[in-house]
């Protein structure tokens, strides 16, 4: 059984298997595709990574921070 983290989606705690996906990530959080995108927040000066609503692996770590946006107001992930 997968070890279960803790992160933060929009200001809102969730909790999450340590391995899962963009799709689930975007179900967990309430995430429309069709009009947001998810991002994940990175320390420092690097900059925040879009997440793609498939189903490619992502680990998890404790407490790491994600936020949506709209995607007519940033380029993101396609560029449209």
């Amino acid at each position: 059984m997968d070890k279960v983290v803790p992160i933060y989606i929009d200001r809102k705690e969730r909790h999450s298997p340590e391995k899962t996906t963009g799709a689930a990530l975007y179900v967990l959080g309430g995430i429309n595709p069709e009009t947001h995108e998810l991002w994940r927040e990175e320390e420092g000066r690097k900059d925040d990574k879009c997440i793609p609503n498939n189903e490619d692996p992502i680990h998890l770590k404790e407490w790491t921070h994600f936020y949506s946006s709209q995607k007519d107001l940033n380029p993101g992930c396609h560029g449209n």
